[in-house]
């Protein structure tokens, strides 16, 4: 922390005296922490998955749907025992994992948590893929289940949507290591190990989406696809004419059917009214 190099960032500040590229300090802060039922059925089951939302966010999409826990606007500050006990709460409620939403930057804080207090149910790293494999070589040891986002193909995408033009090249990385690092066990119809690739169709990003099926293809009896279309217009897209409003039914529809083509059928979809705002949690911790 006092030279922070955990994310592709690698902005070195001294995040105990000032914010990272992260927008955030040393000091472990949370939005929000409850049984989540809205993920991927193999993650929420029938008792929900355990989020912790971490505030702060090293990627920033312009979109983000959680823009004001990602720009850092809300949360409350916890010690490292605190999150421990948050853990501890969440198992007690029932839950079927740990799920640790957008953890890259907190990333030794949640390993000295886990060593304080580890789970009896699968830890879920539930990232926006932009993350350092030297980072997740630590951390591996403490995950079961990989949650990563692949957002961007194109440099010129991300770099509209992010300020970021390597995207791509960190997160296919970052993901072929997941995958290679946790191979698929069930028990029954849920998760226990292995590796969910999500991609969040946009609008007018077709071309986009495709060239990351065509990515993933090789990996498709490895891990399992999330073919979203629960996009929402949110954040701060004032510039981005193209994102004011939602995907339509044949946007989707052209993208899973190219996903079929390439032979893809471990797969989750999602119905088009998911793309509402009433999924997205009230930021109340």
């Amino acid at each position: 922390m006092n030279n922070c190099i955990l994310c592709p960032n690698d902005c070195k500040i001294d995040r105990t005296k000032s914010m990272g590229a992260c927008l955030s300090l040393s000091t472990l802060k949370i939005a929000k922490y409850y049984p989540h039922p809205f993920e991927e059925p193999p993650v929420s089951g029938t008792n929900g998955s355990g989020t912790v939302f971490f505030t702060g966010c090293s990627l920033k999409c312009k979109f983000c749907q959680n823009y004001e826990v990602s720009r850092n606007l809300t949360g409350k500050e916890i010690s490292v025992n605190e999150l421990a006990d948050i853990f501890l709460e969440l198992e007690k409620l029932g839950v079927h994992n740990i799920n640790l939403v957008n953890p890259t930057h907190y990333y030794d804080k949640i390993i000295d948590a886990l060593k304080i207090y580890r789970p009896k149910i699968p830890i879920v790293v539930n990232t926006h893929g932009y993350e350092k494999i030297e980072t997740l070589s630590k951390l591996n040891p403490f995950v079961d289940v990989y949650l990563p986002d692949m957002k961007y193909f194109s440099p010129t995408v991300s770099m509209r949507y992010t300020g970021k033009s390597d995207y791509f090249e960190k997160a296919s990385s970052a993901i072929e290591f997941m995958i290679n690092s946790k191979p698929k066990i069930y028990d029954g119809e849920l998760i226990k190990q292995g590796v969910i690739v999500r991609h969040l169709i946009l609008p007018q990003n077709l071309n986009d989406t495709k060239r990351i099926l065509e990515w993933f293809a090789p990996f498709k009896e490895k891990a399992s696809l999330s073919l979203m279309s629960q996009y929402t217009p949110f954040g701060d897209i004032k510039d981005l004419p193209e994102l004011n409003r939602k995907i339509t039914k044949r946007e989707y529809q052209t993208a899973l059917e190219y996903a079929f083509s390439l032979g893809l059928s471990d797969m989750f979809y999602q119905e088009t009214k998911s793309a509402d705002t009433s999924y997205i949690p009230k930021w109340d911790y």
